[in-house]
């Protein structure tokens, strides 16, 4: 089989959406019954293996209690809930139902949990024994919930109801559900942005979503049958995405449900003994990965495909990957308004550090202040033309005029910087507000970043600018240590140094700081707001 050329694909390439579609349709119903869909090994071990038959008979047991509980047609249903079968299955039966699922992380807090409930106004929260307490306490006090008056001893009311997830709750369901007709352009899914300033913003997309996320076709390049594994919380759109994504062309969902928080070694253990040939990661769970010695030895795993998105890939991780396991993971670009734009590809030199070249189909370009395209090899803002894929949200939800604001226009401005050389390769190069300016020179925190990581004796970085009084601003970086190296004026001398000699003379830390931690988002981006605050407080005190 010849392999494509990305002009061939570009120039080829059309959208097919439907007008009338529903994505469970599409992702769970066109499968055989008797077709594996998932092998899901629970805490201690147990491993159970489900066909599409039981997943769709699963799907319409939920469909039927969220309607008992009152959920209609684009009511929306929260939920908070390990990754099992039947937390897949309910996400499926809530599209069925055509009601809106508003995913929550493990990772929120109460206050995280309120803010969401109160701005979706959810219908219906499901969660499991383990959260409903934290639940209840976040939703005490918001309109309509009545905390302990709710059916089975939860919480609820007429308007609102909490549900624990079970075998037995699933059971006493019929398993006779007809899905609901609907558009395209039907609203399915509530993500929130988690934002580095301000509340949390809700982004709604429509069914046809799940139609733009052709990376599980031109880059995972999914077999039918075929053993896949995603990393990613099924609380993100970088995780609901690979569930989706890779079930409707065809794989086999493995899943791992931890029982308390990411193991490196239990991830590779896990992964070895499923024989999994198809991996979507994230730049977090890599950097965790890293830090297990003989990794591939260990744990040997038959991969074809590697994957990665969630921030940027450093060319580290990249090389770490490919010389413990064989494979080069393809990085993503993508946010939750639009995943992704751009995207590495097997039949394509990979450049390393590189998020690859703009998704086929999508009108993706570098945009300066004036909404003009910048020349190759200048810093610009990623900028998505409106209603270019089908993944273009529909609002964001109880906003319009975030709605008219972020979406009203021609483009969507992503606030991101990169560059794009010669070839058409798009390098991020960090927050479009997040450019350091230092003795004439832009400097992005990303670059830094990574020559930082090039270091033994560095396990993260952060760079941010700080203010300086003879060059305006200089490169500050904040670094957590790898294991068995101390801190010390030398090390902080010696990191500066090898960064100055080994990527740039002008855009290095000209100050190292050690931390224990670096302030990041619930999806693991680092909060560079924070320490640029923190930089602004510390020379305001020195100076008053």
């Amino acid at each position: 089989m010849t392999s494509p050329t990305y002009d061939q694909l570009v120039a080829d390439h059309r959208w097919d959406v439907p007008a009338r579609y529903n994505l469970a349709v599409d992702v769970c119903d066109k499968h055989p019954d008797d077709k594996l869909a998932m092998v899901h090994e629970d805490p201690d071990g147990v491993v159970r293996e489900l066909t599409w038959g039981e997943i769709r008979n699963l799907s319409h047991r939920f469909a039927n209690v969220a309607r008992e509980h009152g959920v209609q047609r684009e009511d929306v249903v929260a939920m908070l809930v390990p990754p099992t079968p039947e937390a897949a299955a309910a996400i499926l039966g809530v599209y069925k139902a055509a009601a809106i699922l508003l995913p929550m992380s493990v990772l929120y807090g109460e206050e995280g949990i309120r803010h969401r409930i109160r701005d979706s106004g959810a219908k219906l929260i499901v969660t499991d024994d383990e959260h409903a307490a934290q639940i209840t306490r976040a939703v005490e006090g918001l309109p309509g919930w009545d905390v302990g008056g709710g059916r089975n001893g939860l919480i609820g009311s007429e308007d609102h109801t909490l549900l624990v997830l079970s075998d037995g709750l699933l059971a006493n369901a019929s398993p006779a559900f007809v899905t609901v007709d609907t558009s395209c352009d039907d609203p399915a899914q509530l993500f929130y942005t988690s934002g580095t300033t301000g509340l949390a913003k809700g982004i709604l997309h429509a069914h046809r979503f799940v139609l733009a996320h052709e990376e599980f076709e031109y880059c995972h390049e999914i077999e039918d049958g075929e053993r896949f594994r995603s990393m990613a919380e099924w609380a993100w759109a970088a995780g609901i995405n690979p569930l989706l994504g890779a079930w409707r062309t065809g794989a086999v969902q493995y899943v791992l449900q931890r029982r308390g928080g990411f193991s490196a070694e239990a991830e590779l253990d896990f992964l070895s003994r499923h024989r999994i040939s198809n991996l979507f990661t994230t730049p977090t769970a890599m950097r965790s990965l890293m830090t297990i010695e003989n990794a591939g030895e260990r744990f040997p795993i038959p991969l074809r495909r590697a994957c990665s998105a969630g921030e940027p890939l450093n060319p580290e991780a990249i090389r770490w990957f490919r010389d413990q396991f064989g494979v080069t993971v393809l990085d993503f670009y993508g946010l939750s308004e639009g995943y992704p734009l751009c995207a590495n590809f097997p039949w394509m030199e990979v450049r390393e550090g590189s998020m690859g070249k703009v998704m086929p189909g999508w009108d993706v370009q570098l945009l300066d202040e004036e909404e003009r395209p910048v020349a190759p090899g200048e810093r610009g803002e990623i900028c998505w033309r409106r209603e270019s894929s089908p993944t273009w949200p529909l609002r964001f939800w109880n906003n319009p005029e975030a709605t008219e604001r972020e979406f009203g226009g021609e483009w969507f401005h992503t606030k991101d910087a990169a560059r794009i050389d010669e070839d058409g390769y798009v390098w991020f190069e960090g927050r479009a507000d997040d450019v350091i300016l230092t003795a004439g020179y832009r400097v992005g925190p990303f670059e830094v970043e990574s020559a930082c990581l090039e270091h033994p004796a560095v396990a993260e970085a952060a760079a941010i600018g700080k203010p300086d009084e003879r060059r305006g601003w200089i490169v500050k970086a904040f670094v957590i240590l790898a294991d068995d190296h101390a801190a010390s004026d030398e090390l902080a001398q010696e990191i500066s140094a090898f960064v100055r000699d080994g990527h740039s003379k002008y855009a290095y830390p000209r100050e190292v700081e050690f931390v224990d931690e670096l302030p990041k988002t619930l999806t693991g981006k680092i909060r560079r707001i924070e320490l640029r605050q923190r930089e602004e407080r510390r020379a305001e005190d020195a100076a008053g």
